[in-house]
């Protein structure tokens, strides 16, 4: 009671902050050790070292790579497009977002930020050496993102699903740009529920885009996996059991739903949880109306779809975004989209 908009747990807020500032305090303590065994000279040479070492690998990447452009659709219709060029003599890159709508009423904008991480993020997938990932990766790139577009929104923007859709939505647009690989699940199914008790959030795995190497060498998507932005871990299903009162009663793999092709799309998943008191479920997702798309003659992902399933049987579908109150012995049934197919099958 803090404010008019208090936390539901401060407590656990404030633990939160000061775990980031230990994490802080700790790395300036391991940076200022490491100066002191070496000295600063050296330490600054590694530091560039490694930067430098990052924009050859990066160079060398885009030597490999052609210019391209793709676009993708939200469900609402808005849009999200890139173009790559690509500047032989210079070995540098231009990723632009030009094309991309207008910042939206919604949630769904991301600050710039979002699709810079994404860009070097898709970079990094792309170099076959193992290096750390850096500051050097982007130093070939030069990024252009229109202000006011819904990848640079102006504020009060909201965009609390700009780091968690928007973002993989990103990186499947500069993935079909390069060529190398078909759109993934494209969402986190951000799933959350909980009452004034308890409160949980998880996110659900669903299929990987099918695509080819540098060297032409096609490979098939992974059925039911983190990919890309949600690379994480679900919680163990005992884990979750005993500390929630939730049943995981069943997840499985949605066979079929990744995209034809030489190389098939990943499958998604479904997952279904029954609820043991009354609570409050709520879904952010993605892909429920357009489908995640196959790339060079590949076919689309099925999309995904959800629904509840009342303790009497009555089963209600829902849309991709949802806040639902359940009751003991409710469920709730999530299908995630699977992955884009690669090449004509």
């Amino acid at each position: 009671e803090s404010g008019p908009y208090p936390a539901r747990n401060p407590a656990q807020n404030i633990a939160d902050l000061k775990a980031q500032l230990a994490a802080c305090a700790k790395g300036a303590a391991e940076l200022n050790r490491l100066v002191e065994d070496h000295g600063p000279d050296v330490v600054r040479a590694y530091m560039g070292h490694v930067q430098d070492n990052a924009e050859r690998a990066v160079r060398r990447v885009i030597d490999a790579l052609q210019d391209g452009s793709a676009q993708i659709r939200l469900d609402d219709g808005a849009k999200i497009r890139v173009a790559i060029r690509v500047n032989r003599e210079a070995r540098s890159a231009v990723v632009d977002f030009t094309g991309t709508s207008a910042q939206l009423g919604s949630n769904f904008n991301a600050p710039s930020s979002v699709a810079r991480a994404a860009v070097l993020y898709v970079f990094r997938c792309l170099v076959g050496d193992q290096i750390p990932l850096n500051e050097g990766c982007l130093k070939p790139i030069e990024l252009i993102i229109p202000n006011g577009c819904l990848l640079n929104p102006k504020p009060p923007a909201a965009v609390v699903a700009g780091n968690v859709e928007t973002s993989q939505m990103v990186v499947d647009v500069l993935f079909a740009a390069t060529g190398r690989m078909a759109a993934a699940q494209g969402t986190m199914n951000n799933l959350t529920f909980g009452n004034d008790r308890l409160q949980y959030y998880e996110t659900i795995c669903g299929g990987s885009g099918a695509g080819a190497d540098t060297d032409g060498n096609g490979f098939a998507g992974t059925d039911a996996i983190h990919t890309h932005m949600t690379n994480s871990r679900m919680t163990d299903p005992e884990v979750l059991e005993r500390r929630y009162p939730v049943r995981v009663s069943a997840h499985r793999i949605r066979k079929g739903s990744g995209g034809d092709g030489a190389y098939r799309g990943g499958d998604g998943s479904m997952r279904r949880l029954e609820f043991l008191e009354p609570m409050e479920v709520a879904l952010l997702s993605s892909h429920r109306k357009e489908a995640p798309a196959g790339l060079a003659g590949g076919g689309d992902a099925s999309c995904g779809a959800q629904r509840l399933i009342r303790a009497d049987g009555e089963t209600v579908e829902l849309e991709g975004l949802f806040s639902v109150a359940v009751e003991d012995g409710d469920a709730i049934e999530i299908e995630t989209p699977g992955g884009g197919g690669y090449g004509d099958a």
